[in-house]
This record gives C-alpha cells, sequence and structure tokens, in this order.
C-alpha cells in the first residue's frame, strides 16, 4: 500500500471531518499534543501527511512555526482555504509543501523539534522508510507524535457495530478495512517501538483516541453537547484498560536530553 493510496479515499475523508468519529479524533489528539508540548515554544513542527491541517492551525496559533508535508493536492487546497482566514500572523507561520514524507529530507529543511505523523503508517507496506526519514529530519533533542490504527483490538470496532463474523475474523488478523474502504494496517506500540529503536528514539507516552465512538456514524452535535463525551474520551485515552481497546493509538517518542 503506498503512501498515495489514501488519495483514493481523500473525497470520503473529507466528508468525515464534520461527523462525531472525526470530531472526537481532532478533538482528542490536539489536547493529547497539548500535553506532549507542555507549552514549549515556538516549536518548528513538522506535520506529515498534515491534510488539512487540523492540528498544524491549532499549533501556528499557539506560536509554532509549521511546515506541512503532504501527498495530496486536494488536502493541501482544503488547509490552504483554512489559512486564509487566519490573522497574517499566524498565516505567516505555516508553510505548505506537497510531496511523499519518505522524501521530507529533501523537501523540508530540518531539524524540527516537533514531527508529527498521524494516520499514514497503516496506509504503508513498510513503516520503515517513513521512519527513516521522519527521523532524518528530527533534531537531537525532538519529540515525534505518531497516530496508528490499534493493533491490540482489532475485534472492538466490528464488535460494537454488532458484526461478530467480521469481529472473529479480527482476532487473528492485523489488517482491515476502513471507514474509507481502503485496506489498511494496524499496529502495536511494541511494534513501533522496535522499528524506531535504530534511530534512538524511546517512548514516552501513549494514549487511546476514541474509545467510545468509534463505531459511531452520526453527525456531530453542536459543541454544548460534546462536553462530557469529550471529557470522558480523554480520561478513557490516558488510562488502562481503556486505551488499549482505543481505535487508534498516539504515540510519543523523544530522543537526547529532555
Amino acid at each position: 500500500m503506498p503512501e498515495t493510496s489514501f488519495a483514493a479515499g481523500t473525497e470520503q475523508w473529507v466528508g468525515e471531518l464534520g461527523r462525531l468519529r472525526g470530531v472526537v479524533r481532532q478533538h482528542v489528539v490536539a489536547a493529547q499534543l497539548t500535553g506532549i508540548v507542555n507549552n514549549s515554544g515556538p516549536l518548528r513542527v513538522l506535520d506529515v501527511g498534515c491534510g488539512q491541517g487540523t492540528q498544524s492551525l491549532l499549533l501556528a496559533r499557539r506560536g509554532h512555526d509549521v511546515t506541512g508535508l503532504d501527498v495530496s493536492a486536494e488536502l493541501l487546497g482544503h488547509f490552504a482555504d483554512a489559512l486564509d482566514s487566519e490573522p497574517a500572523e499566524v498565516r505567516a507561520r505555516v508553510q505548505l509543501i506537497q510531496g511523499s514524507g519518505e522524501a521530507a529530507a529533501e523537501l523540508v529543511a530540518g531539524p524540527f523539534d516537533l514531527v508529527m505523523c498521524h494516520g499514514v503508517l497503516m496506509y504503508l507496506d513498510d513503516i520503515d522508510p517513513m521512519l527513516a526519514a521522519l527521523s532524518a529530519v528530527a533534531g537531537e533533542q525532538a519529540t515525534l507524535s505518531l497516530l496508528i490504527r490499534n493493533g491490540l483490538a482489532m475485534a472492538m470496532r466490528d464488535g460494537l457495530r454488532g458484526d461478530y463474523p467480521a469481529a472473529l475474523r479480527a482476532f487473528d488478523t492485523d489488517q482491515y478495512t476502513n471507514r474509507l474502504g481502503l485496506t489498511a494496517q494496524a499496529h502495536t506500540p511494541e511494534i513501533i517501538d522496535r522499528a524506531l529503536r535504530p534511530f534512538g528514539w524511546q517512548r514516552q507516552r501513549w494514549y487511546g483516541v476514541r474509545v467510545f465512538t468509534d463505531h459511531s456514524d452520526e453527525p456531530a452535535p453542536a459543541a454544548d453537547e460534546l462536553t462530557d463525551l469529550l471529557a470522558a474520551e480523554l480520561q478513557a485515552g490516558a488510562r488502562d484498560p481503556y486505551r488499549q481497546v482505543a481505535a487508534l493509538l498516539h504515540l510519543s517518542y523523544s530522543r537526547g536530553a529532555r
């Protein structure tokens, strides 16, 4: 599955952003990133697979300099449209580049203090070239933020949806068909740890993302109706055993002295 395989699901991905699942994902990841960054800054940030730029824009508003890299011209167009409505000082802190994450070292000038790669590794047959590229542009004391499909609990989504034959099949596989209709790959934290160890990374934190709402397909309600749900998702994503059955895992790594 080359990184470009995601292009087939781009239009549907954009449509998912306003649904409950998408809103929960973006809110929870943003809150977790706040804890990871911990008021550091200003940082040089690289967002590989930045898509429509939700997380990048939040960081730019907080004063960080962000480079967004994505293979999709369509998603970068959505990012650029959102950026147009931002104040001049925010726009000045964002640079958008079209290209593959594996070519990051050729496309962007490191080193970066924070490197993010969210929702990308599941579309790759071989994650090693991507992880090598992310490591090459990261500073010696950088933080790496990855969002992966949770390989610890593959049967949860189908089980919660009541598709028990699919849940039974999912117990013994690390591949799945996602909501975009694309075949994708799940990973466990231990798999990512082993792959990153040669580059000097050590896992510092890990969170679950979408514990209670992964099976929900409805549009997101008004923001004031989401307060308790989002608070519950954040709590569940930060503690065992709940985070172990989340749809996605958010892993952060560091290398060098902190």
